[in-house]
């Protein structure tokens, strides 16, 4: 059993390029029902958002995991460009020490933002209801979430952090010196929209405009802040009257292009117009920035914003990462056994269930034991079982993690034949699944 992360997020890839691996929802599960047709890989979960894409599995081997997740996800993405430039590999500890960063927000953007933790119960829960989680990732995942559950709690790393959303109204203040008296238009209208919205009326701004493929959802989110919901597909005729442009839509293709722009541009008369877009893939065509009075931003850009607030979260995700520390440790001294698991629990089935069968057979020519004789027989019976595995059990237990763990694995199924015993007492998946809950 080998742990592995392929991925690549905002340090290591610009948005132009993590926007071609941002994944929807409904094609990760998609994708992770082909999970089988990749040699090495037993598990899978598929963790996208504007900020990252990466893959956590289980291999038998790091290589063959290695080329295995990227064959699949050039399949999943739809994309054969050479990511060798811009994606890290992690391997067992360095692995489980990213993922529970990442769990922790200290792998963000902006450190101590709350959203990631929902992002990776999302992924895991997507990736378990397809079926391509087992006991490692299970164990992994559950322990994961648990670790940035415990860094929030335990730490002020929340308190003081900002938010995409806020970020971004602070870039629009900074533009402008000020936002009172200034009107926006959003696209879009989920919860970074929303948000959003209320940085901007905390900051002053007058009037809000939205825009959304279902009007419904626009006019419910304009009426939360007194503002006003537009048709989507002629919202930027609204760019003649609006000082900034918001967009956060979760559309996979260019929303505002430069051409419209050009004609809204006309009418504004020389006034300058602010784009902040906070979307990945990105909504707003990049050769809109070309045009004479508008200036755009995306994701990327507001990392000025945010170093601005680093100082204040050192201390916090200092204690952050003694929580981490502590967690990857205790995860790593279960995980040194959780290989044999399984396999020691079929063999104690196994044997357990042989002395049950001979022991109703030596009972039927007894008849005439009282019951007090008859648990001394039933006693005697498991003790023998027990001291004749026990030191199997100790040397099996001896060997996990090191180089003799595969040949103990082997030899263990081969001579008790574990593979091949259809009738044993509990089923892989049912011991899998009793570990991952201990």
């Amino acid at each position: 059993m080998r742990l592995i992360v392929l991925g690549l997020n905002h340090k290591t890839a610009p948005v132009e390029i993590r926007e071609k691996f941002s994944l929807p929802k409904e094609k990760v599960r998609e994708g992770l029902t082909h999970l089988g047709e990749y040699d090495g890989i037993s598990e899978a979960v598929v963790l996208s958002t504007c900020n990252r894409s990466e893959i956590y599995a289980v291999t038998s081997d790091i290589k063959l995991g290695e080329e295995s997740l990227k064959a699949f996800w050039s399949d999943l993405t739809g994309s054969d460009e050479d990511i060798s430039e811009y994606a890290y590999v992690f391997a067992d500890e360095a692995c489980i020490r990213h993922l529970f960063n990442v769990a922790s927000s200290l792998d963000s953007l902006i450190i101590g933002e709350g959203q990631i933790l929902s992002q990776v119960k999302d992924a895991y829960s997507t990736a378990h209801t397809v079926g391509t989680t087992s006991t490692v990732l299970n164990t992994l995942f559950h322990r994961a979430i648990a670790t940035g559950k415990r860094v929030r709690t335990e730490t002020r790393i929340a308190y003081s952090a900002v938010s995409v959303s806020y970020a971004a109204v602070e870039l629009a203040r900074d533009i402008f010196g000020t936002l009172e008296g200034t009107s926006a238009l959003i696209f879009g209208a989920g919860k970074m929209a929303e948000l959003t919205g209320e940085n901007l009326i905390g900051r002053g701004v007058g009037k809000i405009f939205v825009a959304n493929r279902h009007i419904d959802k626009a006019e419910a989110m304009a009426k939360k802040f007194g503002g006003e919901a537009v048709d989507f597909d002629s919202a930027i005729e609204r760019a003649d009257s609006v000082d900034i442009i918001v967009t956060s839509t979760g559309a996979p293709h260019y929303v505002i292009h430069p051409w419209e722009t050009s004609l809204a541009m006309k009418k504004r008369k020389g006034r300058p117009l602010v784009f902040i877009d906070i979307a990945v893939p990105r909504d707003v065509d990049p050769d809109v920035a070309n045009i004479k009075g508008v200036t755009v931003y995306n994701i990327d850009d507001l990392e000025e914003v945010v170093d601005e607030h680093k100082a204040e979260r050192a201390a916090e995700a200092h204690e952050a990462e003694k929580i981490v520390d502590e967690e990857v440790e205790s995860i790593i001294d279960k995980f040194q056994y959780l290989s044999f698991q399984p396999l020691m629990a079929r063999l104690s089935g196994r044997a357990d269930k042989i002395r049950r069968r001979e022991l109703r057979r030596a009972m039927g020519k007894l008849p005439d034991l009282s019951d007090d004789e008859m648990k001394v027989i039933e006693n005697m019976s498991r003790m023998i079982v027990r001291k004749l595995l026990r030191f199997p059990m100790m040397e099996i237990n001896a060997s996990a993690g090191t180089e003799r763990e595969k040949f103990y694995i082997d030899a263990m199924n081969k001579l008790f034949k574990l593979d091949f015993i259809e009738e044993d007492a509990e089923s892989e998946a049912e011991a899998n699944y009793r570990y991952a809950q201990q």
